[in-house]
């Protein structure tokens, strides 16, 4: 599946959530699309292959443009780069 940069302010969002280690709540769809939660910290934020993904202190690893929201802000629109 083709990859959409997500809406930059959320990013910047996944970035600060990362550098306070804070606990947050992930809901995302896999990648068979079924809506899945998960409570962990944002350990790093990384590219592969073109792709953006995090990885959580748990060991999961989410594509960005998986994500339906984190702490309760939902992700809309893309970074459009």
């Amino acid at each position: 599946m083709k990859y959409t940069p997500i809406d930059c302010n959320f990013y910047d969002t996944l970035e600060a959530n990362a550098v306070l280690r804070k606990v947050v709540e992930i809901e995302y769809l896999d990648d068979s699309g079924n809506e899945r939660q998960v409570n962990s910290r944002i350990v790093d934020l990384f590219i592969k292959e073109k792709v953006e993904f995090m990885k959580l202190e748990i060991g999961l690893e989410i594509r960005l443009d998986y994500l339906k929201s984190v702490d309760g802000k939902v992700l809309s629109g893309s970074c459009g780069i």
